[in-house]
């Protein structure tokens, strides 16, 4: 095989791997609310009150870090496409970059279920709720962000 062809694979596989780890995150933080937010929606209907539309904007936010994911598979892809013998640098910043915002997903997931049973039994605290599950979106922004720079 080719060992041109073995650089751009390796230095690639960082690429999914950013993605891949990103959608991980994502997939168990939605998991997390979306569980959460029908939960809510249960008990509100038990007790005859009405069932907050917004919870489906906590149960989607962990969604996001799957695009963060994605961008920076696509700046990997370019960086492999000019420089593939820097490959173990793709490959560590997109399996670190992915780890990081996965997990920031994960645990945006797990504060906006707290965020649903909060706001739907009391139906306050909306604005209190979303900047919580905002700072926790922001460790994503940064990991995507410092992890361009690097690249």
């Amino acid at each position: 095989m080719d060992s041109a062809i073995i650089l751009k694979s390796l230095g690639e596989a960082g690429a999914y791997a950013a993605v891949g780890f990103a959608a991980m995150g994502s997939a168990i933080g939605t998991g997390l609310a979306g569980c959460s937010a029908v939960g809510a929606w249960k008990k509100c209907y038990a007790q005859n009150k009405p069932a907050p539309f917004l919870l489906l904007i906590y149960a989607g936010a962990p969604f996001t870090q799957i695009i963060y994911g994605m961008i920076l598979l696509f700046f990997i892809k370019a960086a492999v496409a000019t420089t593939p013998e820097r490959w173990p640098l793709y490959l560590v910043v997109g399996i670190t970059g992915g780890i990081a915002m996965g997990c920031s997903a994960w645990f945006q997931g797990k504060a906006a279920a707290g965020a649903c049973d909060s706001f739907a039994e009391t139906n306050k605290g909306f604005v209190n709720n979303i900047i919580v599950v905002g700072i926790i979106e922001t460790v994503a922004i940064f990991a995507m962000i410092f992890s361009l720079l690097i690249l």
